[in-house]
């Protein structure tokens, strides 16, 4: 009878262990089938930051350029002429979130070619110099915004990321005015992010006649987007047809931010005679700013 008892307790315990061998062995090629399928995907996370941190000078030898269009990357993956008017950094590029990115990164009073004006690092797009219905520029790209420019106050806070520019006639204002150009102002969290940029609110700062400057403009809050958010931006300046009046037509200016379109007429727009677009980082009043622009592609059409 005990001989009966230890073979059948033999036999259980082999049995046993066959079903956790075997197990084991499943379990481990199902985690190597895992394994190689999770690194077969891209992974979406990201594994690195392009955003500078710390303590900063306003000029380093690496920003320096001989004039504002002296210096650009060769092929850069941003589209347009480089206006680079800082002495803290020059145009480089990020591969991040599977994209390669364009880096705009200005500092308050960097503007070495003329201190009267505030620094910049944009890119100049053709221009749409005929004014008949049909006419347009448009502009597309993916921005993410790490910092923007920060004051003791409010008003002078924040960075334009890209601006609709157009002469017109008559005279009044710059003679390279601007039209609408795009604010992001800070916004900072609470806790553990007090006095840290953790939002920004992208406002229109629209002129309300030709040439407005100053007050001659009003600022126009459209959204609020996330720090480090990736916002698909668009913006389309031209001349179309007025509905209430065949003989009349529009000059407008029509942006799409993150899905949301924000449509607005220009003032006066039987006096336009020019639409044009830049985008990158201008303006830091305090600070510094850092701006980074992906996908981007622009489009002219011309009428006459």
């Amino acid at each position: 009878m005990k001989i009966f008892k230890f073979i059948y307790k033999f036999i259980s315990i082999a049995v046993l262990l066959l079903f956790v061998v075997f197990f084991s062995c499943q379990s481990d090629n199902e985690s190597e089938e895992i394994i190689e399928i999770i690194e077969e995907e891209p992974d979406p996370i990201i594994k690195e930051s392009d955003e500078d941190i710390g303590a900063y000078t306003t000029c380093n030898p690496d920003g320096e350029n001989a004039t504002r269009t002296s210096y650009d990357l060769p092929n850069p993956v941003n589209i347009g002429t480089i206006d680079d008017r800082t002495c803290y950094a020059n145009y480089k590029e990020s591969r991040i979130y599977n994209k390669v990115w364009g880096v705009y990164n200005i500092t308050h009073n960097s503007n070495k070619f003329d201190a009267t004006l505030q620094p910049r690092m944009e890119r100049s797009l053709p221009i749409a110099n005929k004014t008949g219905v049909g006419t347009y520029v448009k502009f597309n790209g993916t921005v993410r915004i790490l910092e923007v420019g920060d004051t003791t106050g409010d008003n002078s806070d924040g960075t334009y990321i890209a601006q609709a520019k157009g002469k017109h006639t008559g005279g009044g204002g710059s003679p390279d005015p601007a039209i609408c150009l795009y604010l992001a102002k800070p916004v900072y969290g609470k806790g553990c992010n007090v006095n840290k940029q953790v939002a920004f609110d992208i406002y229109a700062e629209r002129i309300l006649e030709r040439g407005g400057e100053g007050s001659g403009r009003e600022v126009v809050l459209l959204k609020r987007v996330d720090k480090n958010e990736q916002i698909d931006f668009e913006l389309k300046v031209g001349f179309k047809q007025d509905p209430n009046d065949a003989t009349k037509k529009i000059h407008y200016c029509n942006a799409v931010i993150g899905g949301k379109a924000f449509n607005w007429n220009i003032p006066e727009s039987e006096r336009g005679t020019q639409s044009k677009i830049r985008y990158g980082a201008y303006r830091v009043k305090g600070g510094r700013a850092q701006i980074r622009w992906a996908n981007t592609t622009h489009e002219k059409v011309e009428k006459d």
